[in-house]
């Protein structure tokens, strides 16, 4: 069987009677079968619930009642809840907890008859740029092994770079959707903050998480958002927005105004052929006719220091309730109940999430709290006021999406600075809560997939996804490619 880019190509088939749901299940399980042993994507399948799901579309579709998303083979990030299967954010603090509920997207996409057939593997918690923090081990990017698959949706990406899924729905904190897409050579969105549910999702740092989902067309990635999105009843956090019809809005305008922030081309972190990759960008969409224009943000240099006080900070807060006793693991040499906590958290949780949460906890401390947390504060609130005023101004600003390709495994792991700075690209959209999509625009030299990353104004996904879109088709062919 051929290898599917997007589900208008899968409907296809299965409206000419050349492919079933179920035939197309059997396709993917054979391919986890194969890959995952040395990729390390899927914590868990669930081969005979993907089979049922399948038969039950196959039926729908028979009979003309098939939902949006009959026919898309999905896996779920291990942050996301699944009513009676496993949940542990690749954390051994979690243990044998099963979810009790399902939550708000993963609902939409079952009402809508999606196919979900595993959980994939991330960073501990969703803290992490490479993947290399979970507990069940690294994934492993496909087109190297020995590289990782970025993070903390490692998994995510590498399940439909390596054709194990047609899409995957991950979390985006800081860029833990954008970077892995780019790392792997596929398309990953983090919407505006609040357009999607988090209800159902594992808490990092509650004012940045998002739902976003990884797929190898930003058709696809549209038509997932319009799926997801929307008010909930479940989560007082999101937004009242109507939703759009993305995935019937991607045609693009004729001209646009495009901002690059002029520090991102010339940082010296920046691999050389990520920034000619930019470049020539910037000098194809000139040569379209679109005003592209270089422009100034001044606190590049504070987004990542503050995007961790207030991340670690929020995590310090969000993970207290995992302590031993409710659920979960707990410490079987304890001896009393301040034992159990201790023992419970420094043995469940791994060093990074430790680092995380003893940072977090500092910077919440009484004699700390206004020189970190709140000053942290007042600079997010600078870097999104500069940022909406650009996004007011242009209709997009573009940007790397990480400053190299993927690294080796183990090459920042001792570094946790140099890790840190991986999200130095991504974080300005998650502290301003706008909307962010990373697609493939060409390889290096080594063959490692490049990302370029758009930002639009708050709750303007349809303009972005319609540009995406065209920057697909008309910069790089790497969203179909193997």
């Amino acid at each position: 069987m051929k290898r599917f880019n997007s589900l208008t190509e899968v409907r296809h088939e299965l409206t000419a009677g050349t492919l079933t749901c179920r035939q197309l299940v059997e396709y993917y399980l054979d391919n986890i079968e194969k890959k995952n042993g040395q990729l390390n994507a899927f914590l868990e399948v669930w081969p005979d619930e993907a089979r049922q799901q399948a038969e039950a579309v196959d039926a729908k579709l028979a009979a003309g009642t098939a939902g949006k998303l009959a026919g898309m083979v999905i896996g779920l990030k291990d942050v996301l809840a699944y009513k009676d299967h496993a949940l542990q954010s690749s954390s051994h603090i979690l243990d044998g907890f099963k979810s009790l509920f399902t939550g708000t997207a993963v609902q939409r996409l079952l009402d809508e008859d999606a196919i979900l057939i595993g959980r994939q593997n991330c960073d501990e918690f969703a803290m992490g740029a490479s993947n290399e923090t979970s507990y069940f081990g690294p994934a492993r990017n496909e087109i190297d092994p020995d590289r990782v698959p970025g993070g903390s949706s490692g998994g995510s990406a590498v399940a439909v770079q390596a054709d194990m899924c047609l899409a995957s729905i991950g979390s985006d904190t800081g860029g833990s959707v954008r970077q892995p897409a780019a790392f792997c050579g596929v398309v990953g969105l983090k919407p505006t903050y609040s357009r999607v549910s988090r209800y159902g999702l594992i808490a990092y740092a509650s004012s940045f998480d998002q739902v976003g989902p990884i797929t190898r067309s930003v058709e696809d990635a549209a038509l997932l958002l319009e799926v997801m999105a929307g008010p909930d009843e479940f989560d007082s956090t999101v937004s009242q927005e109507p939703v759009p019809a993305y995935s019937q809005l991607l045609e693009p305008k004729a001209h646009y105004r495009v901002g690059y922030i002029r520090d991102t081309v010339e940082h010296p972190g920046l691999a050389p052929d990520i920034k000619q990759a930019l470049e020539s960008t910037i000098e194809l969409l000139r040569g379209q006719g679109h005003v592209v224009d270089a422009v100034e943000f001044p606190y590049l240099d504070f987004i990542v220091p503050s995007y961790y006080i207030l991340t670690t900070a929020e995590a310090s807060s969000n993970l207290g309730r995992y302590d031993g006793v409710k659920y979960g693991y707990r410490a079987p040499d304890a001896t009393d109940l301040e034992s159990l906590y201790k023992k419970s958290r420094s043995q469940g949780f791994g060093p990074e999430v430790q680092r995380r949460i003893i940072l977090g906890t500092f910077v919440l401390s009484a004699d700390y709290y206004d020189a970190y947390y709140t000053k942290a504060q007042r600079v997010r609130r600078l870097i999104k006021e500069q940022t909406d005023e650009l996004l007011r101004q242009y209709d997009f600003l573009i940007l790397p999406t990480a400053p190299t390709t993927a690294f080796r495994i183990g090459e920042n792991m001792k570094d946790p600075l140099a890790m840190y700075l991986a999200d130095i690209f991504t974080v300005q959209a998650s502290l301003a809560g706008v909307p962010a999509i990373s697609v493939p625009v060409g390889h290096d030299g080594q063959g490692l997939p490049i990302g370029l990353q758009v930002l639009s104004g708050a709750f303007r996904e349809a303009d972005m996804l319609a540009f995406a879109k065209h920057l697909t088709e008309t910069v790089g062919a790497s969203v179909v490619a193997p």
